[in-house]
């Protein structure tokens, strides 16, 4: 177990390099430190004294590669590439092109996104296996012929109507909990109530879709007649047998989402006024603050990662059978 978890980070380095190689040469090769500034600046006719100035102000002014009147090291760490790319390796995100401390900004606002997003993964969990199994169980049925009609309806609609839509219901027309904003402490229930019932519901469709087609694939595999010619009711052969069977795929896809949690849902964030990290990335691209979208960029890829070899080494809890050597 442990020389996989080695070999697999090993494997991650490369990776993590041609991101971060990637997201520099997007923002500093094909847009360069002067197009940033004149993005910045806004005008639409700006003086290169401006640029400059601009430039120097936010630590751009710097060669991008090699900095030849640097002595010593001071030649590659005197450099855009160093300071702005390799020093999120050791997670060095430095400061926002407003003067800020990304690494606070993110350590305070991982919190409200963790806070909306673990019950929302939790309770739609656990809703969307209860529906996935009752239509597994009444299978070729009216019942199941219905769910999944209104599955397929709801995957139709688009996420904005249930944000909208819970709006305007439950907060403003029955007035049952606030329409946006957030607070500490447990004065954050009532904020986040509304944003997790809205997760949920926007992802009963595809989330039900998605396991019932898994609890089906298991029912038709020879362990389940074999289950069935011993005398097995149907519940005990469903809820004992196939749900076990069906772990490995449902943490495949439970796991993967984990960098989710904490980069928080762009859309949810923002409608319901939530200080989280999806709320901080979408209100850096719009004032376009080049600093934030590459450290969030960085910190999704690290999180999948993390995510990817916590999904291989929970197939063995779920499965003895799986071996990592």
């Amino acid at each position: 177990m442990s020389a996989y978890i080695i070999r697999r980070l090993l494997y991650a380095i490369p990776i993590l390099i041609g991101v971060n190689a990637l997201t520099f040469v997007l923002f500093f090769v094909v847009n360069s430190p002067d197009d940033m500034a004149r993005m910045h600046l806004g005008d639409k006719r700006v003086t290169d004294e401006a640029i400059l100035a601009w430039k120097q102000e936010y630590g751009y002014d710097k060669p991008l590669l090699y900095n030849r009147e640097g002595q010593g090291t001071e030649a590659f760490t005197e450099t855009i590439l160093f300071e702005k790319s390799i020093r999120l390796f050791v997670f060095d995100f430095g400061r926002s092109d407003s003067g800020r401390d990304i690494g606070f900004d993110i350590s305070q606002r991982m919190w409200p996104s963790l806070a909306i997003a673990v019950p929302t993964l939790l309770v739609g969990l656990a809703v969307n296996i209860t529906f996935a199994l009752l239509l597994a169980f009444f299978r070729a049925s009216y019942l199941d012929f219905w769910g999944v009609v209104i599955c397929v309806a709801m995957m139709s609609v688009s996420g904005l109507f249930y944000i909208i839509g819970g709006q305007f219901l439950v907060g403003k027309l029955l007035s049952l909990v606030p329409i946006s904003g957030y607070d500490t402490g447990m004065s954050a229930l009532k904020f986040m109530i509304l944003p997790v019932i809205v997760g949920v519901i926007g992802g009963i469709g595809s989330g039900t879709r998605w396991y019932r087609t898994l609890f089906l694939e298991e029912i038709n595999r020879d362990y389940v007649r074999s289950a069935r010619a011993k005398g097995l009711s149907e519940h005990l052969v469903l809820f004992r047998h196939v749900l076990r069977n069906a772990l490995i795929p449902i943490l495949t896809g439970v796991v993967v989402v984990l960098p989710l949690l904490f980069i928080g849902s762009l859309l949810v964030e923002s409608f319901f006024g939530i200080p989280g990290l999806g709320s901080y990335t979408i209100d850096a691209i719009n004032r376009q603050d080049f600093a934030i979208v590459r450290a969030m960029v960085f910190l999704g890829a690290v999180l999948y990662i993390i995510g990817l070899l916590l999904t291989d080494i929970s197939y063995t809890i779920a499965d003895p059978r799986v071996r990592l050597d």
